[in-house]
């Protein structure tokens, strides 16, 4: 099963590889780009292609962070709470066997 999952993980990433590959030949034109204050030296549409994407997984990934902070530490505190309630309920059978015997 294991290598199974490997050989699956190998064949997508060489698809991947691919598509990339295909990607950057078929997008070799080059572009100079104007950010109206800025004017950014001519290179090929795929690298700023690539470029923007990775600046916008940089930036969605940024602005996930707050939430994932938030969740984590609302989880922690759920651990922590569950920890105590299972303490007390720990107690409260130790407490009744006694009572019983």
């Amino acid at each position: 099963m294991r290598w199974i999952k490997g050989l699956l993980l190998a064949a997508i990433l060489l698809v991947v590889l691919l598509v990339g590959i295909l990607f950057a030949v078929n997008n070799q034109q080059t572009v100079a780009l104007n950010l109206i204050w800025l004017e950014l030296p001519p290179v090929s549409l795929s690298v700023w292609l690539l470029a923007t994407l990775t600046a916008g997984v940089v930036i969605g990934m940024l602005a996930m962070l707050g939430v994932y902070v938030r969740l984590k530490a609302r989880l922690a505190g759920a651990q922590r709470h569950n920890k105590q309630q299972r303490k007390e309920l720990d107690r409260l059978r130790t407490g009744e066997m006694k009572e019983l015997a």
